[in-house]
């Protein structure tokens, strides 16, 4: 059973007590609180009026609402910056959380913050794009929210006028494909792209693989009857996903613009962006809980459509792997810690049995459920699992997703004047199943793992909306965020060193 927080609040004529600053003294106060931040880790009171932190010391005023934390953990709300919430998809495959259910499993799991993606159609405008999901989460969404853009179709007018619009309005990362037909970009156009960011500024964050070795493999696959989930690992090999990565790079090296480099998987990979790094380049990269916990093991047998459930690209890798994705974890490599969260459901039409059939590998719908685990998997295995500190998973979950894409410092650290977005946590052991998550899929792929965290109540803005044992937030919630350009530091070339914000 979840461990209650000692909870009091005094009646001083308003609803909630959270809301207004009074003569009283703070709308709230947690008290006795480790408050963790990237740099730095300290025992202290943490007060909050008007959904902002106004004071942190010890002995603080009296609140009208007051949290005993004692003792436990207090870090910032999470920041997932690549997540796909009711993203348009070709029927009948539907994406299974809209942005009421997909913010309300964040919220659960302490993620106050999100970034999804707007998908410019084919021939259509980026704008049109951005209109149509507004219109998806308006009144929806129960966390505070922005947009990352996909550019399938780089024309001169969004090039030229568009874009550097769209940056100056506030959107200011974009995403490109290497790979899936639908969405990749020629080199050319990767360039063309890049040329914009560096002129206007902005993050480009490129998904890198190989398409056509892709597409090779897949039609030898094929042809040789090797048609189940597993063999969607052998037609994405690592040599795939390095060779997309190392032509990402020398594409950012050529127009001289930052890149971040989104969900790397493998060693390969790994090492082609310390050598950038080493170059002195500044080429920023991203993982997710499926490259640490996951193997392509968990893509089942040649007989089996169970592993269906991991489809997601690139694939879960071997042990190795994992442990150079644990490796950049730990020594700088990675800046962003995100989910990747991109929910199908295993059973019915619309997920990954289209039209109720089990299909070829290639026609499973790519991606995973993870929102609402994100953080407590990486504070379970990394910080109570000794490989990270407590500061590091700070700054991979909340501080340099909120630099990377603009939203520092009102999001992303405990900082007098930042967004109140907190999460209390409370360290357990428990085994994880989807009845305990809140996100609308019907299943998770970490079901059965042994969790030793989970948020004991998240905060947006000094408003209550996980009480640890009941979503405590209401659709709506949510407040669009404009963002600003990047503001991280150039990575360190150091294999080991630590990073250079630190």
């Amino acid at each position: 059973m979840p461990i209650r927080l000692r909870f009091r609040c005094q009646d001083k004529g308003g609803s909630d007590g959270l809301t207004h600053m009074t003569k009283q003294g703070f709308d709230l106060v947690l008290r006795d609180a480790v408050l963790a931040t990237a740099g730095d880790t300290c025992r202290a009171d943490l007060a909050i009026s008007d959904g902002r932190i106004v004071q942190i010391g010890r002995g603080l005023a009296p609140g009208l609402c007051e949290i005993d934390v004692a003792g436990r953990v207090v870090t910032p709300g999470g920041v997932d910056a690549h997540c796909h919430l009711d993203q348009p998809m070709a029927p009948p495959v539907k994406l299974a959380d809209d942005f009421f259910t997909g913010t309300r499993s964040a919220a659960c799991g302490g993620t106050t913050t999100v970034i999804p993606f707007a998908a410019q159609r084919k021939g259509g405008t980026v704008q049109a794009a951005i209109d149509d999901y507004h219109q998806r989460a308006e009144g929806r969404a129960c966390v505070d929210y922005a947009f990352h853009l996909i550019l399938t179709d780089p024309a001169p007018a969004v090039l030229n006028e568009e874009l550097p619009r769209l940056i100056k309005a506030g959107y200011t990362s974009f995403k490109l494909y290497m790979t899936y037909d639908a969405l990749k970009l020629s080199d050319g156009q990767i360039l063309d792209v890049l040329d914009v960011a560096r002129t206007h500024g902005g993050m480009a964050m490129i998904h890198a693989e190989n398409s056509d070795c892709i597409a090779w493999l897949t039609r030898r696959l094929e042809a040789a009857g090797r048609t189940a989930p597993r063999f969607h690992a052998e037609s994405r090999p690592t040599l795939v996903e390095r060779e997309g990565a190392h032509r990402a790079i020398a594409l950012s090296e050529l127009i001289d613009v930052p890149i971040l480099l989104v969900h790397i998987s493998g060693g390969e990979a790994v090492q082609q962006i310390r050598e950038a790094r080493a170059k002195g380049l500044n080429i920023y990269a991203e993982t997710c809980p499926q490259y640490i916990l996951l193997t392509a093991k968990d893509l089942g047998t040649d007989d089996s459509y169970f592993g269906a459930r991991c489809v997601c690209s690139p694939p879960p890798r071997d042990a190795s792997s994992q442990e150079e994705i644990w490796q950049g974890l730990a020594d700088g490599l990675f800046t962003v810690f995100s989910s990747d969260h991109s929910p199908f459901n295993l059973t019915g039409e619309d997920g990954k049995t289209p039209g109720g059939k089990e299909v070829a590998f290639r026609h499973i719908p790519n991606g995973i459920p993870g929102i609402e685990t994100r953080m407590p998997l990486l504070y379970s295995e990394g910080v109570l699992g000794g490989r990270i500190s407590l500061n590091r998973f700070v700054e991979l979950t909340a501080t340099q997703p909120a630099r990377a894409y603009g939203l520092y410092p009102q999001k992303g650290t405990l900082a007098i004047g930042s967004d109140a977005d907190l999460v209390i946590w409370e360290e357990r052991d428990f085994t994880l199943g989807n009845e305990h998550l809140h996100h609308a899929v019907d299943y998770t792929p970490y079901a059965g793992m042994q969790l030793r965290a989970w948020p004991a109540m998240t905060l947006l803005r000094g408003q209550i909306v996980w009480d640890g044992a009941n979503f405590a937030g209401s659709p709506g919630q949510g407040k669009f965020l404009p963002r600003g350009l990047p503001s991280l530091a150039p990575p360190s070339a150091r294999k080991g060193a630590q990073p250079a914000w630190r």
